[in-house]
């Protein structure tokens, strides 16, 4: 997306805006006039303030968020949430929300466990991730690639934390963003109140261990609103 030309900012109304200023002016004698005059010059105030650029919604068909639970000492199995949602601004301004209860394990009764012992969704049904990317990710051109940190919060069962990321923000097209991890993110459970949970887990699954180190990829994908 291209920046904002100093140039024309310096004269932000065109001057085709100025010719109908000037036919306002010559209306205003009369009643009809003066309304013909208020339309035009709210039309022409709405062509000049009105941003360039758009802001960036998730597409969750083609976004995917997964982690990874590691048992028994080294036995890791990977899981993911089915429904995101989530919007990037211009300023790089990030909000990722991830419906716990959407969590899918590939097992049932384990994706019932997890909502009802490990996330406790009937309490606290979303974890929010906010922060920024860089904004010069909207400068890109179509099939650039750039690698961007993050810093940010994760808001999770009842509790929150910073959290840093190293990212890859691909343009895709006119109209599509790609951001995605180059690297696991590694959340403690500790960190969140979910040590309790692992350990219920834990036990009715007669394990010996699970992990409360929880790697966690996504690939996401931000179509322009």
């Amino acid at each position: 997306m291209s920046g904002i030309n100093p140039k024309r900012m310096a004269n932000p109304m065109p001057a085709w805006t100025h010719v109908r200023v000037t036919r306002c002016n010559s209306l205003v004698a009369n009643r009809s006039g003066r309304l013909l005059c208020v339309k035009t010059w709210i039309l022409a105030l709405l062509f000049v303030v009105t941003p360039t650029w758009a802001d960036w919604s998730l597409n969750n068909a083609q976004s995917q968020l997964s982690f990874v639970s590691i048992k028994k000492g080294d036995i890791a199995e990977v899981h993911r949430f089915d429904q995101l949602d989530g919007s990037v601004d211009t300023d790089g301004s990030v909000t990722l929300t991830i419906e716990l209860a959407s969590v899918d394990t590939a097992i049932p009764i384990r994706d019932q466990r997890m909502r009802e012992m490990l996330f406790n969704t009937n309490a606290f049904p979303r974890a929010i991730l906010t922060g920024k990317v860089d904004a010069s990710a909207f400068k890109l051109d179509m099939g650039d690639i750039i690698v961007s940190s993050f810093e940010g919060k994760l808001s999770l069962h009842g509790q929150s934390g910073p959290v840093t990321a190293e990212l890859a923000v691909a343009r895709l097209g006119p109209n599509k963003l790609l951001v995605s991890s180059r690297k696991p993110l590694v959340l403690q459970a500790g960190n969140y109140d979910l040590v309790e949970g692992v350990e219920k887990l834990r036990e009715v699954a007669g394990l010996s261990s699970i992990s409360n180190a929880v790697p966690v990829s996504f690939v996401l994908t931000f179509d322009k609103k």
